[in-house]
């Protein structure tokens, strides 16, 4: 570490600025993200659906696209998704989401919502962000359905073959 820090001085030195200012900037802690009130925001995504979620401390009550999370997913895999990222941290019951998704089918706007809020309590409290990262929560899965080609059934499938 110090051989870091006196590299960062070197560095400071040579390009005329000061090296406490360099070693300040090297180790600059990840201030909270929040609107004025209290709220923080980000956008998940997960195979073709987008979810806009906003999280805000609270009793723990989700609601999705105006509806709430026990109603719009009504699968428990679905709702137990949802619930990943706070058991994770250790926050549960202690924010209140409000999210609109848009796109794809419910497993996909489960993810995207997940991604979202995950994202969303890293950006209000930045000390929770090795668990979420640690646990792959903050990485946008990047599966998505392959195109059909033409001259093919499907993605892949070819069209059955016939000798005669």
């Amino acid at each position: 570490m110090a051989d870091q820090i006196n590299s960062l001085e070197e560095l400071g030195a040579a390009a005329g600025v000061d090296a406490a200012v360099a070693v300040e900037e090297a180790a600059a802690p990840r201030e909270p993200v929040r609107d004025e009130l209290g709220r923080s925001y980000a956008t998940g995504k997960r195979k073709d659906a987008v979810a806009r979620v906003w999280i805000k401390p609270g009793s723990g009550k989700v609601t999705v696209n105006g509806k709430e999370m026990n109603k719009y997913f009504a699968r428990p895999v679905l709702q137990m998704i949802l619930r990943q990222p706070f058991q994770v941290a250790g926050v549960e019951d202690q924010f209140d989401v409000m999210a609109t998704v848009k796109g794809g089918g419910l497993s996909g706007q489960a993810g995207a919502v997940k991604h979202g809020v995950s994202k969303a309590l890293q950006l209000y409290d930045p000390s929770l962000r090795g668990a979420l990262k640690a646990a792959g929560f903050l990485t946008r899965d990047s599966r998505v359905v392959e195109r059909k080609k033409f001259g093919k059934r499907k993605a892949r499938r070819s069209f059955q073959f016939s000798k005669r």
